[in-house]
């Protein structure tokens, strides 16, 4: 799972309208891109409601769930650069399948790794739709939605692939999803998404 280049990457961005998302200039994205280190992510502060859709696998665009009208709401719980900004060292954690964010989050951190955001993992997919597979897809416990008596949200932002079932209407069947999961649920099929470090160059 190689990312492309990262003069691709602001490119890619830039045609696909994220900077004016984002609102920032063209320029500045190009500009941290010649500044990067090489194999890393360029991450904006474009809202994830307008990310979601631009997400592809094959002729299938992305969505967010239905009752994820919140989405934008859930913010980063771990030290983030300034945005634009860019990460190194991803990992969809993999060997974090089966396990609960609760449980994953706290190995993750002692290992010197930070959990990996929502929007980095939309940028993410954006940049490299095949990351997402099936039965091998990955959470962003980076990001979560706290309430107004400051406690946190049980739900966990994850992109997956969809089925076509329920509410996501059998056209959706195949396309990229962005959903959420419950902090202290498993599941085989998601891993819990880490990154070894962030920037600003």
């Amino acid at each position: 799972m190689a990312l492309p280049s990262l003069t691709d990457q602001a490119e890619r961005l830039v045609r696909l309208g994220v900077h004016d998302l984002a609102g920032i200039p063209a320029a500045g994205l190009h500009e941290l891109a010649a500044a990067a280190p090489p194999d890393s992510l360029l991450v904006t502060p474009a809202p994830a409601s307008g990310l979601a859709p631009l997400l592809r696998l094959g002729d299938k665009a992305g969505f967010v769930v239905e009752d994820m009208t919140d989405v934008d709401a859930f913010a980063p719980t771990v030290e983030v650069p300034p945005t634009p900004h860019v990460v190194v060292g991803l990992d969809r954690g993999d060997a974090f399948a089966n396990r609960t964010p609760e449980e994953s989050v706290p190995e993750i951190v002692a290992a010197g790794r930070s959990p990996l955001t929502l929007a980095e993992g939309l940028h993410w997919v954006l940049q490299d739709p095949g990351v997402l597979e099936r039965n091998a897809c990955f959470m962003t416990p980076g990001s979560r939605l706290r309430r107004s008596n400051g406690t946190y949200d049980a739900r966990t932002p994850a992109l997956w692939i969809s089925n076509g079932t329920g509410r996501d209407g059998r056209e959706r069947q195949h396309a990229p999803k962005l959903g959420w999961c419950w902090w202290g649920n498993r599941h085989t099929w998601l891993g819990i998404a880490s990154c070894e470090r962030r920037t600003h160059p």
